[in-house]
């Protein structure tokens, strides 16, 4: 049988021409997004004012499965992508382990991550709209990264809330995001109203993606001609993620290999989402089954202990309501260095998958991430983003279990990106500085206690 190379790539002609939305082989779909005030369900003139007209459709679209790439976004992409999916041979080495291991790189852009995906796409419906700019969150950066690149390349404005822990932990980060002409604001800032009476009831936050999103859809809401984008959470960016899976998906099929488990770390869901789907419509159809992992901070376990529940998806209360995996509105979580997971819900779509038992989730701490990290960069040769870490922790541990049984098992996961940024994380984990964090049941309930009473 023909070795496997370590490096599987795609040839330009295979990059995906459409996106696929797993919605379509939902048979219950996502529960719709609700007035906060009315609590009816909202459609595409209710969301206007916030978002883009083509990406409220998308938003929207529970039916259609194939959505055809505009040229113009193929064009960028064929800047980076297809991008490679890797066998992990040092690190299956190293582990003594019969499993076989794949990960997709997803680094390999100035941003460092695959937020550039749906960034792209983003900034292509707004400048096709006539928008005049944007303004966006971000929790690690990689985001605001992607999207200031993004909005440089179609001649937008781009005005970023970055969350304050982040900003103070990563300023080279922030420096990129100016570099390609971006504002870069730490949240909660005072420049915003809801900012202010985030601050006023927390002055010593460290700020949380949920307050970020609150205070970019004030702003977008105050200036002419400027639309509120979002890096994760909504299913058009979800969609917009497919293309990771629809990529990893070609790439093994090539070889004939099709995974056991599937992983990816666990924010508001673009990676996971994006990684998962076309395999996710396989199981759903009835075609194959696979396991799905979620991991996510034990710090910010939105999956593992969490209430499916209608909630706002920002800090702010400014946002529609959404059905999801969810802390509550007011849970701000601890300073972690995995800024991009730091989110207290899910993406609706994943939510309710699963809440239908096609999923699995699992929560680990900080260090035992980091442990991971270190393990696999001398392993494999790259630095992984603390985010993508969380995906290799349970990668690691799965393997191992097929160590102790003999399973000849398939593990695929993403490595959403690279961790050059995040120096100073690694600096406290080398130095032994680095603490964890789990939230009590307690601190869990005051985030709980802010869920709006919604009978639906």
């Amino acid at each position: 049988m023909e070795k496997i190379p370590y490096k599987i790539y795609l040839s330009e002609n295979e990059l995906p021409k459409y996106w696929y939305n797993v919605r379509a082989d939902m048979k219950e779909k996502p529960a719709p997004l609700l007035n906060s005030q009315t609590l009816e369900k909202m459609g595409y003139e209710d969301l206007r004012p916030v978002f883009c007209d083509e990406l409220i459709k998308q938003e929207l679209d529970d039916d259609t499965r194939y959505i055809e790439i505009p040229q113009e976004i193929r064009d960028f992409y064929k800047m980076y992508r297809p991008a490679p999916l890797i066998r992990a041979y040092c690190l299956e080495k190293k582990l003594n382990t019969p499993a076989k291991i794949y990960y997709k790189f997803e680094g390999n852009n100035t941003s460092g991550s695959h937020k550039l995906n749906s960034a792209i796409a983003q900034a292509y419906y707004a400048k096709k709209q006539g928008l005049v700019g944007v303004t966006t969150e971000t929790g690690a950066g990689q985001w605001g990264t992607a999207l200031s690149m993004a909005c440089s390349y179609f001649g937008l404005d781009c005005k970023v809330f970055m969350v304050k822990v982040s900003y103070e932990q990563k300023p080279f980060r922030r420096e990129v995001m100016r570099t390609y002409g971006a504002s870069v604001t730490p949240s909660p800032s005072t420049t915003t109203e809801v900012g202010k009476k985030i601050l006023a009831e927390f002055p010593r936050t460290g700020g949380s993606l949920g307050c970020a999103i609150s205070e970019a859809i004030e702003k977008a809401g105050e200036l002419e001609g400027y639309r509120y984008v979002l890096g994760s959470v909504l299913n058009q960016v979800l969609l917009h993620q497919s293309i990771i899976g629809l990529e990893t998906k070609t790439a093994l099929d090539k070889y004939g290999i099709v995974p056991d488990i599937i992983i990816g770390c666990a924010g508001g869901g673009s990676n996971l989402g994006g990684l998962i789907s076309p395999f996710m419509g396989e199981k759903l159809r009835g075609e194959k089954d696979y396991r799905f992992i979620a991991v996510e901070p034990a710090s910010c376990p939105s999956l593992t202990r969490g209430k499916y529940a209608y909630d706002f998806c920002d800090t702010g209360k400014v946002t529609p309501l959404a059905k999801m995996y969810t802390l509550g509105n007011g849970f701000i979580p601890a300073s972690s260095h995995a800024g991009g997971l730091r989110y207290h819900g899910m993406n609706s779509v994943l939510s309710e998958l699963y809440d239908k038992g096609y999923m699995e989730a699992r929560s680990v701490t900080q260090t035992e991430v980091f442990e991971a990290a270190e393990y696999f960069a001398r392993c494999e040769g790259i630095l992984p983003a603390p985010e993508s870490s969380h995906a290799i922790r349970v990668a690691i541990d799965e393997a191992i279990k097929c160590k102790e049984t003999g399973e000849e098992k398939t593990i695929v996961f993403g490595l959403t990106g690279t961790g050059y940024f995040d120096m100073v994380a690694y600096g406290k984990y080398n130095d032994g500085l680095m603490g964890d964090y789990i939230p009590t049941e307690e601190d869990l309930q005051k985030g709980f206690n802010s869920l709006p009473k919604v009978n639906k």
